[in-house]
């Protein structure tokens, strides 16, 4: 009986030990913004999660890729240090709208007008795509 007492407590404590040690699995996450669609829009964005995943988000965001076509960033980050949340508050003190919350308007002003909404004027202008980089 204490042999069977000994190694249940033993399994008990290797699956603990093992919940504490092993860091959350990352995932991804889809955010669509309405004013993401040009070449400019993703630079901006880019230096901004940078300085945010330094310094708040402990390096939760691994990488991240752009759709400006389809105005969507795909974020690839650890769950256990910044949620999809964050990330939205982050795309919003940028300026850029994400899913259904809504750009700061300071920071929205601040935009240059290829990165407005397409409804105020904003966004890529036609025959003149925005979403490929200079000099392509």
């Amino acid at each position: 009986m204490k042999k069977f007492i000994f190694l249940s407590l033993a399994i008990v404590i290797v699956q603990f030990v093992k919940a504490q040690v092993m860091p959350a699995k990352p995932q991804w996450a889809t955010i669509k913004s309405a004013n993401l669609h040009c070449w400019e829009c993703k630079e901006r964005l880019d230096r901004y999660l940078l300085t945010e995943n330094n310094a708040n988000f402990d390096n939760g965001m691994l990488k991240w890729n752009y759709n400006l076509i389809n105005g969507e960033i795909k974020v690839y980050f650890l769950p256990d240090r910044v949620t999809v949340d964050d990330i939205r508050t982050a795309m919003n003190n940028a300026g850029f709208d994400a899913d259904s919350t809504k750009a700061e308007p300071l920071e929205y002003k601040r935009l240059p007008p290829s990165c407005k909404l397409i409804s105020e004027g904003g966004g890529p202008k036609k025959g003149q795509p925005c979403h490929l980089p200079p000099n392509n």
